[in-house]
């Protein structure tokens, strides 16, 4: 079981290395994430694109590299440098810059956060099983096909889970999802969201975005002790939503902050901090 888990291990990998190298070279938003990464802060503003698109150059390389049979020791000795060579960019854009965005999968925005650790984490545990690897991921998929794209799928959806990049694709429907199947009006611990709403919207935050708002509540969830309120917007031309962070267990209305966020890019346009901040 081992040998073929290390087998299918650089198909996984150069499947993730592909799908990262295509948002930095082919979106029309790479430049925009490279600017807002803290790739930006390492190497500067006016080095940052350049460095972003030599980055999806070697990812594209390694992964096709790892995709094209046979695997070599040498390609999984790569891919496993790679993954740490995230780890180590991750620890240093935490302390060096923990407010902007990742810029690892892709050009959506993504703050740096525990699930990119435990995402490069993977990577390099599934590089070093590769170095393992005796056959070809078409050989052992092959051989045992339903265990082989078992395995596959548990580590794809891994990965996704663990990718902020991609929440709009499958995390956010489930929220507005689950906005449809309960009632709009009862939050779900007991804190009616009528309450949040009217403290909402006594709040000087709201006031000064109220004009960009063109829809009702959108979606909820609690966070902890806030409560996330999302509405559509519109700034400037663009479709964009209005993000509200409010008090859930308390009414503090100069405590609100809002941001406005572009619905495409996910750039922030717009943060208006609480009052009391």
């Amino acid at each position: 079981m081992l040998a073929m888990i290390a087998a299918l291990q650089p198909l996984l990998i150069g499947a993730v290395l592909l799908w990262s190298a295509q948002g930095k070279l082919l979106s029309r938003y790479a430049a925009t994430g490279a600017r807002r990464s803290a790739l930006a802060r390492l190497v500067g503003d006016e080095r940052v694109v350049p460095a972003y698109r030599v980055l999806g150059g070697v990812e594209l390389t390694l992964g096709a590299l790892l995709l094209l049979p046979p695997t070599l020791t040498a390609e999984a000795v790569a891919a496993t440098g790679l993954a740490l060579g995230f780890l180590g960019y991750l620890g240093y854009a935490a302390k060096a810059a923990p407010t902007s965005s990742c810029g690892c999968l892709g050009a959506r925005s993504a703050p740096v956060s525990w699930r990119g650790f435990a995402r490069a984490g993977l990577l390099v545990v599934a590089g070093l099983l590769a170095m393992l690897a005796q056959g070809s991921w078409l050989t052992a998929l092959t051989g045992r096909p339903l265990a082989g794209t078992t395995i596959l799928l548990v580590e794809a959806a891994a990965v996704v889970v663990l990718s902020p990049e991609l929440d709009q694709a499958w995390l956010v429907p489930l929220r507005q999802l689950r906005v449809r199947l309960t009632n709009p009006l009862a939050g779900g611990t007991g804190i009616p969201l009528l309450a949040t709403v009217h403290q909402l919207q006594q709040s000087e935050a709201y006031r000064r975005v109220a004009a960009l708002i063109s829809s009702d509540v959108r979606e909820h969830w609690d966070d902890d002790e806030w409560r996330i309120v999302c509405h559509a917007a519109r700034y400037q031309g663009r479709l964009a939503t209005a993000v509200f962070a409010v008090p859930r267990l308390r009414y503090e209305p100069d405590a609100v902050r809002v941001a406005i966020v572009d619905e495409a890019t996910g750039v922030t346009l717009v943060n208006v901090p609480a009052v009391a901040a």
